[in-house]
């Protein structure tokens, strides 16, 4: 398959869909025309700058879609970079990824400045209309330089399990091939679709832009911090809230943390907007009573399941095909097979992992998730093979990462992690009785600061005993049993989260 046919613009002219648009702030309109002629100018600008791999950082808007389409056009793999990565995170992708030329928005310059430094980036060019700026960076000694998959067009870092999250790879064609996928499974012709998620994240990359784009419909870029959006877990409702009534979208892609919200706005008074038609929820589990709770409010809303290793969604409810409580059934080119309890997906795999040869051209993926089909065909999700936690926010983290951070010994000798579908972490700590709880409180502040906003401990209640074997709550490697603990501490647990909440709506 030649380059040019792995180009969105190419894929929706083909489809005959010129009404697909761009939409930004201050009243700032892309026609697909537009975005054609911008994207190919940017992709000679890369060209020029001899870039092999390219570095986004970037906000939501048309911009960050142009130089998605340019570096398809140029054929060049692709790094967005999350504005959620920490310092270290970001710095970890750029390096790991070998990028040598890096796009960044102009008033993102100043907050990047340390990165730019530490990579001796050196601005080169602008992008002309584009808006970005256009830096080199110094070069990587081919030695070193991790390799890539053939065919990679796109590199995308999660938040990561760990501080050091790895890099999936993945080839235009195969991403183009799923947004058009899903873009016929939902069936709307020409949504209105508002990106609430950033742009970074594949799941509102390929399921909510280039799906949209694919079916001749509008996207809506607004900056996520003017509607209320920060970082990776920051809402400010209000202006959420109002940003839905005034931009009147017909589809959205939530995390669950997000569903919860327009809920409880709908439960104090609020109306969703009329406009909804779809609504898509994923990243973590939802429980069937949500989506019915959410459906009865005038949300119409659908859970999907999907992981950046097959392309972002791998299974969705539809209106044709609902079964609130399961993950929806596989997208038609996916076959999804339960192997000793774990669902394992072939059909369209990623291409391997940055500088890991030995993940390469996998003829399927085995997720990690524990799941069942049933006799519809719905995939119905019951858990992770791993210790993985998934927040209410979509977010993956591994608790021995942040354990490892804040249980250094002196002042707390142990720490055990909690968060999964919660919209933040608290921890269970113990710690010599001679330590008080300010000394603790410090010691979690000063772990929180090294981390990321989603991987904060946010709340903790100290034990009264340390974990042992003794009381069945570690094991003889002093490993902390986690159901054993949940078991015996989760109504405190649950207290946590009661508290944080009444602190919330005090």
């Amino acid at each position: 398959m030649s380059a040019a046919s792995n180009d969105l613009c190419r894929r929706i002219a083909v489809s005959a869909r010129a009404s697909a648009r761009l939409l930004g702030d201050d009243g700032e309109i892309w026609s697909l025309a537009e975005l054609e002629r911008r994207s190919h100018a940017l992709a000679a600008v890369i060209r020029a700058a001899g870039g092999t791999r390219v570095g986004l950082l970037a906000r939501n808007g048309p911009a960050w879609i142009a130089a998605d389409v340019a570096c398809q056009i140029a054929d060049t793999p692709l790094l967005p970079v999350p504005g959620f990565f920490t310092p270290t995170q970001a710095a970890h992708a750029l390096r790991q990824s070998g990028i040598d030329l890096l796009l960044c928005e102009p008033r993102l310059e100043s907050e990047q400045r340390a990165l730019l430094s530490e990579f001796g980036a050196r601005g080169v060019a602008d992008s002309g209309d584009c808006g970005l700026g256009v830096w080199r960076i110094a070069q990587t000694p081919a030695a070193v330089a991790a390799p890539l998959p053939t065919g990679t067009g796109k590199i995308t870092y999660t938040s990561g399990s760990t501080g050091a999250p790895k890099g999936v790879c993945l080839g235009n064609g195969q991403l183009l091939r799923q947004a058009a996928a899903l873009a016929e499974a939902v069936g709307i012709e020409r949504p209105r679709h508002l990106s609430l998620l950033p742009l970074p994240v594949l799941l509102e990359n390929v399921a909510g832009a280039h799906a949209a784009l694919l079916a001749g419909g509008e996207v809506l870029l607004p900056d996520l911090a003017r509607i209320g959006l920060g970082g990776s877990s920051s809402v400010e409702p209000r202006r959420l809230l109002a940003a839905l009534g005034e931009l009147q979208p017909q589809t959205l892609i939530l995390i669950p943390e997000l569903l919860q919200l327009l809920v409880q706005a709908c439960a104090g008074g609020w109306r969703p907007p009329a406009s909804l038609r779809f609504v898509a929820v994923g990243g973590a589990r939802v429980a069937a009573a949500s989506i019915l709770r959410a459906r009865g409010y005038g949300i119409p809303v659908y859970e999907g399941y999907g992981l950046s290793e097959c392309a972002s969604v791998v299974a969705l409810n539809t209106p044709a095909a609902d079964r609130p409580g399961s993950a929806g059934r596989p997208l038609p080119q996916l076959r999804v097979e339960i192997h000793d309890g774990a669902v394992t997906v072939s059909g369209n795999p990623f291409l391997g992992y940055v500088g890991d040869p030995a993940s390469w051209y996998p003829a399927s993926v085995a997720t990690g998730d524990l799941g069942r089909l049933d006799a519809e065909g719905f995939l119905h999700l019951e858990g992770r093979r791993s210790n993985l936690l998934v927040s209410s926010f979509g977010r993956n983290i591994s608790p021995e990462w942040i354990e490892s951070e804040i249980a250094t010994g002196t002042p707390i000798a142990q720490c055990v992690v909690f968060g999964e579908a919660r919209p933040f972490l608290v921890a269970l700590v113990w710690a010599d009785a001679r330590v008080d709880d300010a000394a603790i409180a410090a010691r979690i502040a000063q772990a929180n600061d090294g981390l990321p906003d989603y991987a904060r401990v946010r709340r903790w209640w100290r034990l009264d005993e340390p974990l042992a074997t003794s009381n069945g709550l570690a094991t003889a490697g002093g490993k902390p049993r986690r159901a054993a603990i949940h078991e015996r501490f989760g109504a405190r647990i649950a207290r946590l989260y009661d508290a944080a909440r009444e602190v919330a709506e005090a």
